[in-house]
């Protein structure tokens, strides 16, 4: 791949016909995913590849792209830790519920 960048990249014309066809096809699949959000489907996920798209040729994209991760990650972080506590404080009141019955 890199191969082919330094040829594009020598000749300015085919420069911009390469980063004008990466900003169309990744603007695209952006909107198709923001599109699919609402609906059942990987709409979250088509917005992530169309900004990896963006992300192969601009910066701001690649580093929006980064932030998304970052952000997902203390997201489930955070998902995980709360359904634990959860669980926990479900099987202590089973237990409570239980030991009251018993009357123990």
């Amino acid at each position: 791949m890199e191969r082919w960048r330094t040829v594009i990249r020598k000749r300015p014309w085919l420069n911009i016909v390469y980063k004008t066809l990466i900003t169309i096809i990744g603007v695209a699949v952006v909107i198709i995913g923001v599109i699919l959000i609402p609906l059942p489907g990987p709409g979250w996920l088509i917005v992530f590849i169309g900004m990896t798209i963006l992300g192969s040729e601009y910066h701001w994209a690649r580093r929006f792209t980064s932030w998304l991760r970052m952000m997902l990650a203390r997201f489930w972080y955070w998902w995980r830790a709360w359904r634990r506590r959860r669980r926990t404080r479900k099987v202590a009141k089973q237990r409570a519920k239980r030991i009251a019955r018993e009357g123990l």
